[in-house]
């Protein structure tokens, strides 16, 4: 069994100090009584919630997995989810940062992004069913007629009915243009509301199927029978499990069902479902052929979502190995015994082993900031009253999405690795619960777009075909910084760096630019690289800046020591992996020859 404990104070520094999310969020429209206060008090809550009722559940559900019945196409979830579920739909947390217009708090985005991490560190499969719901709400606020989102977008909000997501076929993954599901025109059973009839199988369908909520909506990708070929082609469309009447109350079954749950490597409690619809009733919701459009509204909101769950991965991890740690006595410290009335030193004497400890803390602290200060962005976006500024955020964000999500997630892989490193062979068997966070985070690499995948959009599109106008943003804040810090003594070994760290990034980003402009294929030679070189220098910026309001702030001085050492460790022994992927590019695609 592991343990873990909500990082509040990590999360207060990063919020407050580092970010200064709440004089942000007070000047933003409708933000006026999001003081720290209130902030704080919904982040005590999210932590004595995860604390309590989902990481005592973490262990033991992942072992007994969710259970399919064949016959009836129904899911049965672990023990304990139902209650935990029932309890958050309660609290209000399933409508914490929906509008109020439709039952939620309206509360900012930046603290849904805090709250998520707690939750899903606590149990990051319970965590997927309310999490894909987040998304639905969001397409149907943006892309919904009003009746859609008074009469499917209200009980999720509500915390009654769960969304999902259904995008993926057999043959139709990242390729979306491939997929085959249909939709034809049909009579309305009830009402004078337009009706099609879905046809299709959906692979790969989080929480498709489950025992939590009196209904399931799911938002699905269909072509029309006059529809272009390609992305062009597709469409979305709203498919209750149960048929909704023109006065909310449930009618009778859809024909949409599970027709198996995935065995999966990880992630066991959560049931990712097989989805076959055979002329289902649906509502297309959108413009007819522009249902990527909506998707992409899901889907950003769920790749920074995806980049949370690493996060909350890793903090649960490095808090469990520390532990074990400071409490497993093995062998002496290479300098002479530090415990000599023990029979063993802790594993802390070994240099090596603070080596795995720091490098965890410097993933899980920089990725904390960078997450937060992207959906703060996502707040400036939707709130602030000066457009200017709403678009210059909304640009940041599409720049950041790709780095939060496919950096972020491989960094959990290496912090889960190390954890298990540190507990040794203990750590390869299952009763002691840490195996368990290895096995989760190797998914959280692939869905919502693989790591290939992020590379490609950060610097084929975010990049080439949008000119880098994101990219000039950060580079302009991080300049910026830099030069207001410029005289800082305390700052000095950390600014030197990480300016030039910016440039060479700029740099190399107009090299490849030119590069690729000449051969295509150095863009796919390139990309994956090119987004870990991004990500260490964002990961450098959070840590200056992290460092720089550790300075001022006043926080113990054990909590501010513990900043240095590990903004220190960060630019000494991380930040150097740049020089490695900028070889790795200078190399081309010439180093990647055709395979017969």
């Amino acid at each position: 069994m592991t343990a873990y404990k909500a990082p509040l104070d990590d999360l207060r520094f990063a919020l407050f100090d580092v970010l200064g999310a709440e004089k942000t969020l007070t000047g933003l429209r409708g933000g006026e009584a999001h003081s720290r206060d209130l902030l704080d008090a919904v982040l005590e809550e999210a932590g004595r919630l995860s604390e309590q009722l989902l990481a005592p559940t973490n262990g033991p559900a992942d072992e007994e997995g969710c259970h399919f019945d064949k016959a009836t196409g129904a899911v049965t979830t672990p023990k304990g989810f139902k209650e935990a579920f029932k309890q958050f739909a309660e609290g209000g947390w399933t409508g914490l940062t929906n509008p109020e217009a439709y039952g939620g708090q309206a509360l900012p985005g930046v603290l849904g992004t805090a709250t998520t991490e707690i939750f899903q560190s606590g149990n990051l499969a319970w965590s997927l069913y309310p999490l894909l719901s987040e998304g639905a709400t969001h397409a149907m606020e943006l892309h919904g007629e009003e009746w859609q989102r008074e009469r499917f977008m209200k009980p999720i909000v509500e915390g009654r009915w769960t969304g999902t997501m259904c995008l993926t076929e057999p043959q139709a993954g990242s390729d979306l243009g491939l997929l085959k599901t249909r939709a034809e025109p049909a009579q309305a059973e009830s009402g004078d509301r337009k009706t099609y009839k879905i046809t299709g199988t959906k692979i790969f369908i989080s929480a498709g199927e489950h025992d939590l909520a009196e209904n399931i909506v799911h938002l699905v990708l269909a072509r029309l029978p006059d529809a272009p070929e390609g992305s062009r082609g597709i469409s979305m469309f709203i498919v209750p499990k149960f048929k909704v009447n023109e006065d909310g109350s449930l009618g009778a079954r859809n024909t949409v069902a599970a027709g198996a749950i995935e065995h999966k490597m990880g992630i066991h409690a959560c049931s990712t479902c097989v989805i076959n619809l055979d002329g289902a009733e649906g509502y297309l919701i959108g413009q007819p052929n522009k249902g990527l459009m909506a998707m992409f509204t899901m889907m950003n909101a769920a790749r920074l979502s995806v980049g949370v769950q690493g996060l909350a991965l890793a903090e649960r991890a490095l808090q469990n190995s520390l532990n074990y740690a400071r409490e497993r006595l093995q062998s002496r410290s290479l300098s002479g015994p530090k415990f000599p009335d023990r029979p063993a030193d802790n594993l802390l004497v070994q240099p090596d082993v603070r080596r795995m400890l720091l490098t965890q803390r410097a993933f899980v602290e920089g990725s904390r900031a960078l997450l937060l200060y992207t959906a703060l962005q996502t707040d400036i976006e939707a709130r602030a009253t000066d457009e200017a500024a709403r678009k210059a955020a909304g640009e940041l964000v599409a720049f950041l999405i790709p780095i939060a999500k496919g950096v972020v997630t491989e960094l959990a892989q290496e912090c889960t690795k190390e954890a298990l490193q540190i507990y040794g062979g203990h750590g390869y068997i299952a009763e002691n619960g840490v195996e368990q966070f290895v096995r989760d985070a190797r998914i959280i690499t692939l869905y919502e777009g693989t790591t290939g995948i992020q590379a490609a959009d950060l610097l084929g599109r975010k990049i080439l075909q949008l000119q880098g106008v994101g990219f000039k943003h950060f580079l302009e804040e991080i300049s910026t910084f830099c030069q207001q810090h410029s005289a800082d003594e305390t700052l000095r070994a950390y600014i030197a760096p990480l300016a030039i760290a910016t440039k060479n990034w700029s740099d190399l980003t107009l090299k490849l630019a030119q590069r690729v402009q000449a051969n295509p294929e150095e863009l796919g030679a390139a990309a994956v690289d090119y987004l870990y070189y991004s990500g260490y220098v964002a990961l450098a910026y959070m840590w200056a800046r992290s460092l720089a309001a550790a300075v001022t702030g006043t926080q113990s001085a054990a909590f501010k020591q513990a900043k240095r050492d590990t903004a220190s460790f960060y630019f000494a022994r991380i930040l150097p992996r740049t020089l490695m992927h900028h070889a790795a590019i200078e190399a081309g695609v010439a180093t990647l020859p055709d395979i017969a």
